[in-house]
């Protein structure tokens, strides 16, 4: 797109045009993944991934894309995501026991910072050779990635085919709401990302604080990602057994008191290890989060769930790196990361009030959570 307007404007319309999708379709992307065979639903949105990468290379060769027809696609790739993420996350129970859950989440945390750091720079090599060249090795791995899901053999009983009603379409965040360890945990990743948003102002302290160049931008961008990569690799071949409730608020408060560290550094290397320690101390939460909201949601009522975990999560995303440009422009950027790192302490302390539940779950079991849901005591409350 930047090659083709030159401009940063159009560069986040991209980005916009795969958001707007997955908050306009939330709650419809759930009820599909708890109505329909997952794997189905995976496989196709792979499939128009794919279909659409074909579409970019192709336009890219023959000379036709321009940013209206970018744009276009990318809404259908923003639309196929929106049905994908929530489906992939209900589909993980169904493929692993309960009791290797949370190792499944560290590897597939391991896996997406491996190709966070490792797919840029491949994708800077083949668009050396040519852009057509990405698409197209983009379009064979969806394509790939496809088959590969529709290898996967699980066992479940289809779902009941409920008529679509307001109550059905809503009973994802129902559930969420009457929930508090649910609802505990989303809340506490979604003010923390929101207010923890120091690497969207990388830019700013690479060149005029930190004072180095784009190699340093560089390190400074892929330090949280190798520390949640090493992070991810040890939960996998470590899984937290006992006192999971206080290692999450421990972590995400490990996360505020690095990103202050890194808020008032002028030390490179400090400033480094900041990071590195931020994107450590993020996974084990996301670890925990992930494999608790799973665990405490029905199976019937995993794709609803997800649908609201992953809007909640995107746009925390969207509008932490939102809340930290426009703080840095009101009162500076050194105290706009200072001010979210101890928003993010501060979250901490009143979460473990609000949600006590949350804060004393002994391991990543069922049993060990309360679990006020079950005043639900009606399918119907729930809106299967």
């Amino acid at each position: 797109m930047y090659a083709i307007t030159g401009s940063a404007w159009y560069l986040g319309l991209v980005g916009l045009a795969q958001f707007l999708p997955m908050f306009l379709l939330t709650l419809a992307v759930g009820h599909v993944a708890d109505r329909y065979d997952r794997r189905a639903v995976a496989r196709t949105c792979q499939t128009i991934e794919g279909a659409a990468a074909v579409l970019l290379a192709f336009g890219s060769y023959s000379g036709w894309l321009n940013r209206e027809s970018m744009l276009a696609i990318m809404c259908v790739v923003g639309a196929a995501r929106a049905f994908e993420y929530p489906t992939m996350h209900a589909l993980v129970p169904n493929v692993v026991p309960a009791d290797f859950l949370s190792r499944a989440v560290a590897w597939s945390a391991s896996a997406n910072q491996t190709a966070t750091i490792i797919g840029p720079a491949i994708g800077g090599l083949l668009y050396a050779v040519s852009v057509t060249t990405v698409y197209s090795t983009v379009a064979a791995l969806f394509l790939g990635s496809s088959i590969f899901i529709y290898l996967i053999r699980i066992e479940r009983t289809p779902p009941k085919r409920e008529p679509i009603s307001i109550k059905s379409l809503f009973a994802g965040i129902t559930y969420i709401n009457n929930n508090p360890v649910i609802l505990g945990a989303i809340s506490l990743d979604l003010f923390a990302v929101l207010l923890g948003g120091a690497t969207a102002l990388l830019p700013v302290y690479a060149r005029d604080i930190l004072v180095t160049g784009p190699w340093g931008l560089g390190l400074l961008r892929s330090a949280p990602a190798a520390g949640a990569l090493v992070m991810s690799l040890y939960l996998a071949r470590n899984p937290l057994r006992h006192r999971v409730g206080h290692i999450m608020f421990a972590s995400v408060a490990v996360f505020g008191v690095a990103t202050i560290v890194f808020a008032v550094s002028r030390s490179f290397m400090l400033s480094l290890g900041a990071l590195i320690i931020l994107g450590a101390a993020d996974v084990i939460s996301v670890v925990i989060r992930s494999s608790l909201v799973q665990i405490e949601t029905p199976d019937e009522m995993r794709g609803r769930v997800s649908a609201v975990n992953s809007m909640f999560i995107g746009t925390s995303n969207q509008l932490g790196e939102f809340e930290s440009g426009a703080t840095a422009a009101l009162i500076g950027t050194v105290p706009a990361v200072m001010f979210g790192g101890i928003g993010t302490l501060v979250v901490v302390l009143l979460w473990i009030r609000l949600f006590p539940n949350l804060f004393h779950i002994d391991s990543l079991k069922k049993s060990d959570a309360a679990r006020p849901h079950e005043v639900l005591n009606s399918e119907a409350d729930i809106g299967r």
